[in-house]
Protein backbone atom coordinates (compact mmCIF):
# COMPACT_ATOMS: atom_id res chain seq x y z
CA UNK A 1 0.00 0.00 0.00
CA UNK A 2 1.08 3.29 -0.80
CA UNK A 3 1.02 6.39 1.64
CA UNK A 4 -2.30 8.12 0.19
CA UNK A 5 -4.01 4.68 0.22
CA UNK A 6 -3.07 4.24 3.96
CA UNK A 7 -3.75 7.73 4.76
CA UNK A 8 -7.43 7.22 3.10
CA UNK A 9 -7.91 3.93 4.64
CA UNK A 10 -6.69 5.96 8.10
CA UNK A 11 -10.14 8.93 6.82
CA UNK A 12 -12.43 6.36 6.48
CA UNK A 13 -11.51 4.74 9.78
CA UNK A 14 -11.50 7.47 11.86
CA UNK A 15 -15.00 8.64 10.30
CA UNK A 16 -16.49 5.42 10.84
CA UNK A 17 -15.22 5.51 14.46
CA UNK A 18 -16.93 8.93 14.85
CA UNK A 19 -20.10 7.98 13.43
CA UNK A 20 -20.21 4.70 15.66
CA UNK A 21 -19.05 6.66 18.44
CA UNK A 22 -22.42 9.08 17.66
CA UNK A 23 -24.73 6.33 17.70
CA UNK A 24 -23.61 4.63 20.90
CA UNK A 25 -23.41 8.65 22.40
CA UNK A 26 -27.43 8.80 21.35
CA UNK A 27 -28.59 6.39 23.76
CA UNK A 28 -25.89 6.47 26.82
CA UNK A 29 -28.28 8.96 28.44
CA UNK A 30 -30.88 6.19 29.40
CA UNK A 31 -28.44 3.96 30.44
CA UNK A 32 -27.99 3.78 34.67
CA UNK A 33 -24.85 5.02 36.06
CA UNK A 34 -22.96 2.02 36.47
CA UNK A 35 -23.36 0.80 33.16
CA UNK A 36 -22.25 4.84 31.64
CA UNK A 37 -19.17 4.61 33.86
CA UNK A 38 -17.89 1.27 32.71
CA UNK A 39 -18.44 2.32 29.50
CA UNK A 40 -16.43 6.19 30.04
CA UNK A 41 -13.97 3.00 31.20
CA UNK A 42 -14.02 1.27 28.06
CA UNK A 43 -13.93 4.64 25.97
CA UNK A 44 -10.76 5.29 27.77
CA UNK A 45 -9.03 2.18 27.15
CA UNK A 46 -10.11 1.60 23.48
CA UNK A 47 -8.51 5.35 22.93
CA UNK A 48 -5.43 4.30 24.97
CA UNK A 49 -5.06 1.63 22.85
CA UNK A 50 -5.65 3.27 19.30
CA UNK A 51 -2.84 5.78 20.60
CA UNK A 52 -0.77 2.83 20.93
CA UNK A 53 -1.47 1.26 17.45
CA UNK A 54 -1.19 4.59 15.72
CA UNK A 55 2.72 4.47 17.21
CA UNK A 56 3.46 1.46 16.26
CA UNK A 57 4.25 0.97 12.49
CA UNK A 58 3.32 -2.17 10.50
CA UNK A 59 5.24 -4.25 7.80
CA UNK A 60 4.47 -2.78 4.39
CA UNK A 61 4.98 -4.79 1.23
CA UNK A 62 5.14 -2.10 -1.55
CA UNK A 63 5.95 -3.15 -5.05
CA UNK A 64 7.67 -1.56 -7.85
CA UNK A 65 8.97 -2.67 -11.23
CA UNK A 66 7.89 -6.52 -11.08
CA UNK A 67 10.00 -6.93 -7.69
CA UNK A 68 8.74 -6.98 -4.18
CA UNK A 69 10.16 -5.73 -0.64
CA UNK A 70 9.65 -6.08 2.90
CA UNK A 71 9.46 -2.43 4.77
CA UNK A 72 9.37 -2.06 8.18
CA UNK A 73 8.69 1.51 8.48
CA UNK A 74 10.71 4.11 9.69
CA UNK A 75 11.73 1.66 12.80
CA UNK A 76 14.53 -0.01 11.33
CA UNK A 77 17.15 -2.60 13.08
CA UNK A 78 18.39 -2.45 16.31
CA UNK A 79 22.14 -3.75 16.55
CA UNK A 80 20.28 -7.55 18.03
CA UNK A 81 18.29 -7.63 15.51
CA UNK A 82 20.93 -7.31 12.66
CA UNK A 83 22.96 -9.48 14.68
CA UNK A 84 20.22 -12.27 14.56
CA UNK A 85 20.03 -11.45 10.48
CA UNK A 86 23.54 -11.75 10.05
CA UNK A 87 23.53 -15.45 12.27
CA UNK A 88 22.22 -18.06 9.77
CA UNK A 89 24.77 -16.64 7.34
CA UNK A 90 27.75 -16.79 9.52
CA UNK A 91 26.63 -20.51 11.03
CA UNK A 92 25.81 -22.01 7.02
CA UNK A 93 29.20 -20.39 6.19
CA UNK A 94 31.08 -22.18 9.52
CA UNK A 95 29.63 -25.73 8.91
CA UNK A 96 30.21 -25.55 5.37
CA UNK A 97 34.08 -24.79 6.16
CA UNK A 98 33.65 -27.59 8.89
CA UNK A 99 32.03 -30.27 6.22
CA UNK A 100 35.61 -29.21 3.97
CA UNK A 101 37.80 -29.86 6.23
CA UNK A 102 36.06 -33.13 7.60
CA UNK A 103 35.50 -34.09 3.44
CA UNK A 104 39.82 -33.50 2.96
CA UNK A 105 40.39 -35.40 6.50
CA UNK A 106 38.83 -38.37 5.19
CA UNK A 107 40.57 -38.38 1.82
CA UNK A 108 43.79 -37.78 3.16
CA UNK A 109 42.98 -41.02 5.54
CA UNK A 110 41.98 -43.12 2.38
CA UNK A 111 45.03 -42.25 0.44
CA UNK A 112 47.14 -42.98 3.47
CA UNK A 113 45.56 -46.50 3.83
CA UNK A 114 45.90 -47.06 -0.20
CA UNK A 115 50.14 -46.20 0.23
CA UNK A 116 49.62 -47.89 3.58
CA UNK A 117 49.18 -51.12 2.01
CA UNK A 118 50.89 -50.60 -1.25
CA UNK A 119 54.34 -50.32 0.72
CA UNK A 120 53.81 -53.10 2.96
CA UNK A 121 52.87 -55.72 0.54
CA UNK A 122 55.50 -58.29 -0.69
CA UNK A 123 54.59 -56.64 -4.85
CA UNK A 124 57.16 -53.90 -5.82
CA UNK A 125 54.76 -50.97 -6.71
CA UNK A 126 55.72 -51.22 -10.29
CA UNK A 127 54.17 -54.39 -10.47
CA UNK A 128 50.79 -52.53 -10.43
CA UNK A 129 51.73 -50.37 -13.66
CA UNK A 130 52.38 -53.80 -15.73
CA UNK A 131 49.76 -54.65 -17.96
CA UNK A 132 50.84 -58.41 -17.46
CA UNK A 133 49.98 -58.56 -13.85
CA UNK A 134 46.34 -56.80 -14.31
CA UNK A 135 45.69 -59.52 -17.05
CA UNK A 136 46.87 -62.01 -14.15
CA UNK A 137 44.47 -60.54 -11.51
CA UNK A 138 41.42 -60.55 -13.63
CA UNK A 139 42.25 -64.49 -14.72
CA UNK A 140 43.01 -65.20 -11.11
CA UNK A 141 39.31 -63.79 -10.41
CA UNK A 142 38.01 -65.84 -13.16
CA UNK A 143 39.22 -69.18 -11.98
CA UNK A 144 38.21 -68.34 -8.10
CA UNK A 145 34.78 -67.95 -8.79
Amino acid sequence: MTNSTQEQAGIFEDRFGRQVAARLSEGAADLPHDISERLRASRAQALAHRKVARTQTAAVVASSAGTATLAFGNEGLSWWGRIASALPIVVLAIGMVAINVVQDNSRTVEVAKVDTALLTDDLPPAAYTDPGFLQYLHSSKDLTQ
